[in-house]
């Protein structure tokens, strides 16, 4: 079997064992997510997106979601992310200093308009709130000088897991047109590709790229120390147009929660919700029904007695044959109805709420703070939201933000963007890196730490009153550089413990020299009263 036989076959596998999850994902884009719905259907250009829908609230469920993940947990206005040493422990100010310089260097890299992250992001959002995962790639762009990041539909991606639970091969379909394949691989591409650049630049070949683990990966090729495979190849002229090692994959696949036995995930709020949604669809259908037919009734007519069309509209006028007897009863009458439309608009009112609940939209605002409430209430109350936002933020810091930042900087490292070894400080050889970010949840749990000093310190100076001596106990300068850091105060604005303990030296030698000089003036005024004694005696 050659190497392109056998990567077919992989991915041909991978792609049909998912089958019934695309029709899953079908409906789930119907109701939530219309513009994504071409999973098992394909949809023209210019075509309305939700034009079998009767309420566009699951759309704005989602919508809120989706945009709100951006917006507290990437926030543009904020350093939202910092470079960290895994275990800080032994980290002095200067390497401090440099892995906030790194952090820096790495959002000016995420953020260059041609590196289109804040694009790619705010797909994949959506794609976690609709479907429970994404698919994003993270690489250096053709020229090689910026970052790039692209946002992957779903329907193309296939994905398997190692033994640990880790995405560790992908395939993914593309369809480039020819003109962009010779661009991107120049004469590698096949023959009758160049055939079509001639003809028709623009008709598009079918290809696939693929990810997969060097060592099972059937080639002659020593790939040395490095783990992964990448390789592209023309699926129809079954040709290779490249095929080089790579040290990770391009891909990231965040998970929001996923299920024993299966490598796709699923989205908690979609799957509370889609019951909700239908229903909800159901009942607008029934309610604008309704409603229509008590604005323009239906209307029973006599039809011997009518000598026009029935005229409905506004202004309009029916004849009716002037020897009719109203005796007998009206030409035109309403049809009499009955119905309860109260009863609908409260239906819809409380599938709306629980739609709201599944998505945490009534979950994501930080309690606000209450006046005369004290410090125990306040840090109560923000243990509470963090309970409830916990299962929306956490794996999004884990398997989204997490996963982003470190692809960025291990390729931004690659490529000198950090400078030479040189330039680390000695505190950071051989450390591990990793990331700390800032979000509503991480802000919570620092604003605790904070309360924490407050109600030891108001608790120690209560202690004080009975016995001075418990002063002692918290050793204050720690506690404050504690809070400092935990509130994301930079590391340049703080001094060195070495500076510190040298300024509180010199105090202390300051208040001393201060202490003798008043001993001293003290001894000179002692002297100088008695002498003036001794002449005025």
């Amino acid at each position: 079997m050659t190497k392109i036989e056998q990567l077919k076959k992989q991915g041909k596998a991978l792609f049909e064992g998912r089958g019934n999850l695309l029709a899953l994902w079908q409906e789930i884009a119907n109701q939530f997510y219309p513009e994504r719905a071409d999973f098992t259907q394909s949809r023209e250009i210019g075509s309305e997106f939700a034009c079998g829908l009767d309420t566009s609230y699951p759309i704005l469920a989602r919508r809120d979601l989706g945009n709100q993940i951006g917006g507290m947990l990437r926030p543009t206005n904020k350093e939202w992310f910092s470079v960290i040493k895994r275990y800080d422990e032994n980290l002095d100010t200067s390497g401090q200093q440099w892995l906030e310089w790194v952090s820096k260097v790495q959002k000016r890299a995420m953020y260059d308009p041609v590196a289109m992250f804040t694009r790619a992001t705010k797909e994949g959002d959506h794609d976690w709130a609709a479907f429970g995962q994404c698919v994003l790639s993270v690489r250096m762009n053709m020229a090689e000088n910026a970052l790039l990041y692209r946002c992957w539909h779903l329907r193309d991606v296939a994905w398997q897991e190692d033994y640990i639970g880790r995405v560790n091969t992908v395939y993914r379909k593309w369809k480039p047109t020819a003109l962009v394949l010779h661009q991107i691989f120049g004469d590698k591409i096949h023959r009758k590709v160049k055939e079509c650049l001639k003809k028709d630049p623009y008709t598009e070949i079918n290809v696939w790229h693929c990810e997969v683990p060097s060592l099972t990966y059937d080639g002659d090729t020593d790939w040395g120390d490095k783990p992964m495979v990448s390789v592209y190849f023309d699926v129809e002229n079954n040709h290779i147009m490249e095929e080089v090692g790579i040290y990770e994959g391009e891909y990231v696949i965040p998970r929001w929660q996923t299920v024993s036995g299966s490598q796709y995930a699923f989205s908690p709020a979609v799957t509370a919700a889609l019951p909700d949604a239908r229903l909800l669809q159901s009942v607008a259908s029934v309610l604008l029904d309704a409603s229509e037919k008590i604005v323009t009734p239906p209307i029973v007519a006599v039809q011997e007695a009518m000598r026009s069309d029935i005229s409905v509209y506004a202004g309009g006028i029916t004849w009716v044959d002037a020897d009719y007897d109203e005796r007998l009863g009206e030409v035109l009458r309403e049809i009499q109805q009955r119905g309860n439309l109260p009863v609908g608009f409260e239906m819809q009112a409380d599938t709306r709420n629980m739609i709201a609940e599944a998505f945490f939209l009534n979950k994501l605002t930080l309690p606000p703070p209450v006046p005369g409430m004290t410090a125990y209430e306040a840090s109560e109350r923000v243990a509470e939201y963090i309970r409830y936002a916990l299962p929306l933020f956490e794996p999004m810091e884990a398997e989204n933000n997490a996963a982003i930042c470190e692809k960025t900087f291990n390729i931004l490292q690659r490529n000198g963007a950090f400078g030479g070894p040189d330039n680390m400080p000695e505190s950071l050889y051989g450390s591990s890196i990793s990331f700390r970010f800032e979000s509503p949840m991480r802000e919570a749990v620092e604003r605790i730490k904070g309360q924490k000093y407050v109600e030891t310190r108001d608790m120690i100076a209560a202690a004080m009153e009975h016995d001075p001596g418990t002063t002692h106990i918290v050793d204050h300068v720690e506690a404050v550089r504690d809070v400092l850091e935990a509130i994301g105060s930079p590391a340049k604005w703080r001094r060195t413990k070495d500076e510190v303990t040298a300024l509180q030296v010199r105090d202390v030698q300051a208040a001393e020299m201060q202490q003798a000089l008043q001993t001293a003036q003290q001894g000179v005024d002692v002297a100088k009263t008695a002498g003036e004694a001794g002449i005025n005696g």
